[in-house]
């Protein structure tokens, strides 16, 4: 038995004894590692040539590490399924014994759901329909979707073994064991030999990307694209296929493909500079870097048709285990016309259907300019026309595709542009570069793709390197002043805007990368407003550092005070930025008496900026909003944490211990927050917080925090860790609870998430019950619990009518009545009535239990045999 460290946060364990091999950890590109590691390499097995790698995954105990999706094993599935051939009919790799997802049950169950989803995408004609398709096209879809697979939905469960982990050891193999040391943390045992596996990252770590790329600058235009990528999932050198679309100054990505991050950084692009994201499709390699957008300050736009919009939000709530619905409290969704021309403030796009396995869209987008239209066309993940015509079926009632739809997808394919990227993968669902021989287009370039492209293909069309650039219409326009404008305008509210010409007037400066724009502890006569690009924060006194994009001011406090700068702040990519001359920017803060509140926020907005939570591509005006409404509260040693307000609490100083009954679930310092269960997710605080020392807190405004995406992501990612190892019980320190178990579980992965909420919500009503709080509380407590449980209903029932459940008149009146009976209850607390603790919980167990084990479970295998899961 050895394991082999792989890239931060990824391990590789074998046993040979045991033929295990395990890729422990799955973010966004793990196969490009393992190649890159010799892990996975070709073989010949029995004649037949294939690739070696993993036949088990171990998954990350959190869904989401340093900002990224901790477990996306797609493409590790792919990878065991085809090109291992584990799945392959005939293949002597395909030996009968499935691939192994291993994890906690709740994290085993997403990624079966979430591959399911990815395989997909919608399942059924019942589902296409609810995302808006007319009958008669979604009927062709669905025929369509069936004929990608091979004429049936298979969950993955009939090809995966999931193994939960729980409390002790597991025996995954015969004589070889797992258990969980603690979260994150595992022990494999196989006889006399252990060994352990760590899957955390460390503070301010990120999962790596596996291939370099070169920093490169790009100017803002009037209506140009940037490559991103032109590789496919498998290519070690270069990112998956994707663009930036710029139109007026404004940056506009097509897909998010992992490691966008990376992307971004080299081409010196912050998160904050994206305007919006265009969705082909919902495979990983097209959306895993969404997490990286959802880090932005405000919720960037998200453009795709509704029946994409729906997959994709599909695929997430399952992969995250949150409700379809919150997608949108990380992203602004604009839904587009399918087949028509979009009118998006003077830029154009029209997405045209793609048949793939999932629902997918190709993209053109136009700009009016002299002479007429100038034009680019996305093609992402079509299919090849000979892969195509083989579909075609005159019969309607079989999987396939019709003539006439088969006619329009070729006429779609050949619509000309200016500049036309399209997908040559090949195979069954990706495209062919003979496809486009005779192709209209000024410009072709050939992507999606790890091979060298053939003689063949090099007479068709041309590639292009990562940041290259393709004009369509040049700009006469400064884009950046406009930028720079509003920045100061949103950071100097309340200055009369022709007044600040006189700071606009400064020069705008580019550094390259990794150039010192701050030397800690030495004086500086320019301030820096940031504009372009990426810069790092270095704390003088510890090993605090943070990422700032468009927006941050650099250097403004030591400036104004004429003090050495506090902090080293460097230039992870091309940066541009506006200096303002330090003694003209005293002079106008002076003048128009801004001082004296700009310093009233100083000790504050620095220790928010110095914190995880808020250290991270927040701008300065964000955190002088935050600033501004945060409440200090001092607490002795000693003394329990009230959390009667719900709120976010941050500690400045002091130290504080996370306590569940007798057990000490962790110690928290400067830095470091809690309240985010209740605040911003509105579930019942279970542990207790205990000043060790005299505290000093910062309690900050939820409803701002909530609002911003990446703040909202951090709050989720800590949630997510600190529920996944809280234990549950009917009786936890004296109180009760009700307690979620598997038998409980309907088989339908969001209708199980949804009854999981049920139980918190009802939580919610016995803490407060207990606590002996205000029966205003209990009361609102209640209210909340009865909001939840009419959209539970509501969403039960539409699904039940969609697939025509015999029994969904019943389902529908026992509805009623249980909302009839927990509103006898409300009128009973709102009228004053003392109700003991125990009848609560005896009610509430019958009110949601009973129906739950009795009534939802009548429909789980009436649904999962049509498909839903």
């Amino acid at each position: 038995m050895f394991k082999i460290d792989v890239t931060p946060g990824v391990a590789w364990v074998e046993i040979p004894e045991a033929d295990l091999r395990i890729l422990c950890g799955c973010p966004a590109d793990t196969i490009k590692h393992l190649i890159r590691r010799g892990l996975v390499r070709p073989t010949v097995v029995k004649g037949v040539a294939c690739e070696t790698g993993p036949n088990a995954i171990l998954l990350s105990d959190v869904m989401v590490q340093g900002g990224d999706f901790a477990n996306l094993a797609e493409f590790p599935v792919l990878q065991m399924f085809y090109r291992q051939g584990m799945l392959l009919p005939g293949h002597p790799n395909n030996t009968g014994i499935k691939p192994m997802l291993i994890g906690g049950r709740e994290r085993v169950e997403a990624q079966m759901q979430y591959i399911f989803r990815g395989n997909y995408g919608l399942i059924s004609e019942e589902e296409i329909l609810a995302a808006g398709v007319p009958a008669n096209q979604a009927h062709q879809m669905m025929r369509l979707k069936l004929r990608f697979a091979f004429g049936r939905i298979a969950h993955p469960r009939d090809l995966l073994d999931g193994v939960a982990l729980g409390e002790g050891s597991v025996e995954i193999r015969p004589g070889v064991e797992l258990r969980r040391l603690r979260p994150n943390v595992f022990e494999f045992r196989a006889g006399q030999e252990a060994l352990e596996v760590d899957l955390n990252l460390g503070a301010f770590q990120t999962y790596e990307c596996p291939y370099s790329l070169g920093a490169t600058q790009f100017p803002r235009e009037y209506f140009a694209v940037v490559h991103l990528g032109e590789g496919d999932g498998w290519d070690i050198r270069r990112a998956t296929m994707g663009s930036i679309v710029v139109y007026q100054g404004k940056i506009n990505l097509v897909d998010a493909g992992p490691n966008l991050s990376a992307s971004l950084r080299a081409l010196g692009v912050g998160v904050n500079e994206i305007e919006g994201v265009f969705v082909t499709h919902s495979h990983d390699d097209h959306i895993a870097g969404l997490t990286t957008l959802m880090r932005a300050d405000r919720r960037v736009k998200f453009f795709a048709v509704p029946m994409v919009r729906a997959a994709v939000t599909k695929k997430l709530a399952a992969l995250l285990d949150i409700e379809e619905r919150d997608f949108s409290s990380y992203f602004n969704v604009v839904d587009l016309r399918l087949g028509e021309w979009n009118n998006l403030d003077g830029m154009e796009v029209k997405p045209v259907f793609s048949p793939h396995p999932v629902e997918t869209t190709i993209f053109h987008f136009r700009a009016l300019a002299e002479g007429g239209y100038r034009s680019y066309a996305h093609f992402a993940d079509v299919v090849g026309l000979k892969t195509l015509a083989g579909m075609i079926t005159d019969d309607p009632s079989k999987p396939g595709l019709d003539r006439s739809l088969y006619d329009q997808i070729v006429a779609d394919y050949a619509e000309p542009s200016d500049i036309k990227k399209i997908d040559i993968g090949g195979g069954m669902i990706h495209g062919e570069a003979t496809d486009f021989t005779s192709d209209h287009s000024s410009r072709i370039i050939l992507a999606h793709t790890s091979l060298p492209l053939t003689r063949e293909q090099k007479r068709i069309g041309s590639g292009s390197s990562f940041g290259s650039v393709d004009v369509l219409i040049p700009s006469h326009r400064d884009f950046l002043s406009r930028a720079a404008f509003h920045f100061l305008a949103d950071h100097l509210s309340g200055v009369p805007a022709p007044e600040l010409g006189g700071l606009l007037n400064g020069p705008v400066v580019t550094f390259n990368p990794e150039s010192i724009l701050l030397r800690g502890g030495n004086q500086h006569d320019r301030i820096y407003l940031l504009l372009t690009g990426l810069v790092e924060l270095l704390d003088e006194e510890s090993d605090f550092r943070a990422e700032l994009s468009a927006g941050a001011f650099l250097g403004e406090m030591s400036g104004l005070q004429d003090m050495p700068a506090l902090e080293t702040i460097r230039a992870l990519s091309f940066v541009q930025a506006l200096a303002l001359p330090a003694d003209l920017y005293r002079a106008f803060i002076m003048r128009h008496d801004l001082f004296a509140g700009i310093s009233r926020l100083f000790e504050t907005r620095e220790f928010l900026s110095r914190t995880w939570l808020l250290g991270d591509v927040v701008s300065t005006g964000t955190l002088n909003a935050i600033a501004k409404n945060a409440k200090t509260i001092r607490v002795a040693a000693g003394m329990q944490i009230d959390q009667a307000a719900p709120a976010v609490y941050l500690i400045e100083t002091g130290r504080i211990s996370r306590i569940l009954g007798e057990k000490l679930l962790e110690s928290l310092g400067p830095g470091d927050f809690f309240g985010e269960e209740r605040a911003v997710f509105d579930v019942p605080v279970i542990a207790s917080f205990k000043c060790d020392t005299e505290v000093v807190l910062y309690q900050l405004p939820t409803s701002q925090l909530g609002e911003i995406p990446n703040v909202r992501w951090k709050l989720f990612e800590t949630f997510g860790r600190r529920t996944s190892v809280e234990p549950s019980a009917c009786q936890l320190d004296g109180r009760n609870l009700l307690k979620w178990h598997d038998e409980y579980s309907v088989h339908i992965q969001w209708i199980d998430m949804q009854h999981r909420r049920l139980f918190a919500s009802a939580n919610r009503v016995l803490d407060a019950v207990e606590r002996k709080t205000e029966v205003g509380e209990v009361a609102e407590a209640l209210s909340k619990l009865v909001d939840y449980t009419r959209y539970h209903f509501q969403a039960e029932e539409e699904l039940l009518h969609g697939y025509q459940y015999p029994a969904e008149l019943g389902h529908s009146r026992a509805h009623a009545g249980l909302v009839a009976q927990v509103e006898e209850l409300q009128s009973r607390i709102a009228g004053g009535a003392s109700i003991p603790a125990d009848e609560i919980l005896a009610f509430l167990h019958g009110w949601i239990v009973k129906h739950i084990l009795i009534e939802d479970r009548r429909y789980g295998e009436f649904l999962n045999e049509r498909g839903v899961f």
